[in-house]
């Protein structure tokens, strides 16, 4: 079971390093509403570009968290909660301008595998 837990921790971080480093500037099929970029995401949401500053960082953080969390065991669980509240917000933004389900699936999946890592600890 631990073997697994690891290997959801290690998704989370890779996904969010994918999105908050790769792909911040680039146009996907997740992008919500009909978004190029995170920043015209978060518009696109209502949200104002400072809090998307606020909140890649503070997912960066925890993505660091959960890596180092391999080694030091006792910061997996906060970091995987703060991952799933700040998860539970994307999905929800996915809502509010009704978008598809399908653009909503990466959220949900990693809202779900930090869960995942939250309780089983």
């Amino acid at each position: 079971m631990n073997t697994l837990i690891t290997i959801c921790q290690i998704i989370i971080a890779l996904g969010i390093f994918n999105v908050w480093l790769l792909r911040l500037e680039k146009s996907t099929i997740w992008r919500g509403g009909e978004a190029n970029n995170m920043q015209e995401e978060f518009a696109v949401y209502g949200l104002p570009a400072w809090l998307m500053k606020g909140v890649g960082g503070l997912k960066l953080i925890l993505a660091v968290c959960l890596l180092l969390g391999v080694f030091l065991p006792v910061i997996v669980q906060p970091a995987a909660v703060g991952m799933a509240f700040l998860m539970l917000g994307a999905v929800s933004m996915h809502v509010k301008v009704g978008d598809q389900l399908r653009k909503s699936l990466p959220a949900i999946c990693m809202l779900l595998l930090s869960l995942v890592v939250a309780f089983a600890q």
